[in-house]
């Protein structure tokens, strides 16, 4: 019945013609042929025993060895190659890219099985890059029209807190003006991974002072920690030339220390530290919170995902999604090390601006 279906759809059931079954045959025959001939040959010619016992052992170890790499040859070409190719796009479109194409392996007359599974996981992939595309847009859609009311709810919360309001109805204008905050802080964010999702913003990469940028980065972060009795320690360079857009950056190192200082209970200590060698530029952010399960770090880059719910009221998801796609198109990596109970650590690997030779001449002497 799978047979008759298959000839219908004008589909071949098996990837190994019968062609290839009768070159087996054929040439199996014709090497039994031979043997039989090489036997005969050496009894007419009287050759020792030994040597009419060795040659027909070498003859067949050659024909069992040409067999065995031939088959082998077939094998890889008709299954190995094309499964690893699906594997290898199967692995991209579980991190998130809906571009991958395989081409079949045959015009459409002479497709087989296989030939059909690749179609059907390309006609996949695109159904999901058509969702993606559906959900982004829809997103950025609702974003954009949310701004405008929420602006207005925004300032006028922020003008009834100056009002001499009870302390009842300061709570109450307090918590609008809060949670309407984090709702502008979500759109804001929303709208920036849209845009690096899609690549409209492209990095303005210029040389500047990784080490400058930390320490601010750290400075504008000092009255969150003290609020939260948090001990602060960072080891930085003098100096650290990176290439690298700034505005871009800002972002990864605010992300990884306001995650730290979340997640860091009170007397807890978070250290920032940044290290070089002749390459590559190193950047940790180490807390001693909570910690993350293997669970949790497969997925805390994706977007929308709280492993820690007890703190969920305090960000929205977003913010390592958005820093790993500015390091992806940084050229950037980032590594993540956590056990529960015994904090986390985000180390941001970069490689250290290249600079000409002209320019390092000029610059000798100088000052930065």
């Amino acid at each position: 019945m799978k047979e008759k279906r298959s000839l219908e759809n004008g589909m071949r059931d098996s990837r190994f013609p019968p062609s290839l079954f009768f070159v087996y045959l054929v040439v199996l025959l014709l090497m039994s042929g031979m043997h039989t001939g090489i036997l005969v040959g050496m009894g007419q010619l009287r050759w020792n025993g030994f040597v009419q016992t060795a040659v027909p052992i070498l003859y067949w170890s050659a024909v069992a060895v040409g067999l065995t790499l031939f088959t082998r040859r077939q094998v890889k070409k008709t299954y190995e190659e094309p499964m690893h190719k699906l594997a290898e796009a199967t692995k991209k479109v579980a991190e998130g890219d809906f571009s991958i194409y395989i081409a079949p392996l045959h015009t459409v007359e002479k497709m087989d099985y296989l030939d059909k599974m690749l179609l059907d996981f390309n006609k996949m992939v695109e159904e999901l890059g058509s969702i993606e595309t559906l959900k982004t847009d829809f997103f950025s859609n609702v974003s954009h029209e949310i701004k405008t009311p929420l602006a207005i709810i925004q300032n006028n919360a922020e003008l009834l807190c100056m009002e001499n309001l009870t302390e009842q109805q300061q709570a109450y204008a307090d918590t609008i003006f809060q949670a309407s905050q984090r709702l502008a802080d979500l759109i804001s964010n929303i709208l920036k991974l849209n845009k690096l999702e899609k690549q409209a913003i492209t990095p303005v990469l210029e040389p500047y002072d990784l080490c400058e940028q930390l320490a601010q980065c750290a400075v504008n972060y000092e009255p969150a920690w003290e609020k939260r009795g948090l001990e602060f320690e960072a080891d930085l360079e003098d100096y650290a030339e990176i290439s690298a857009d700034p505005a871009l950056m800002e972002l990864v190192w605010n992300n990884l220390l306001s995650n730290a200082i979340k997640f860091t209970e009170p007397g807890g200590k978070i250290t920032l530290t940044e290290s070089s060698d002749e390459k590559t530029i190193r950047v940790s952010v180490q807390d001693t919170g909570c910690g993350m399960t293997e669970e949790t770090k497969k997925h805390i880059f994706e977007k929308f995902y709280q492993g820690d719910t007890s703190h969920s009221t305090e960000g929205n998801g977003l913010g390592l999604a958005l820093a790993l796609r500015v390091l992806q198109l940084s050229g950037f990596q980032m590594e993540v090390a956590s056990e529960p109970g015994k904090g986390s650590t985000f180390t941001v690997w970069i490689p250290k601006a290249e600079r000409e030779e002209g320019a390092e001449n000029e610059g000798t002497g100088g000052e930065f």
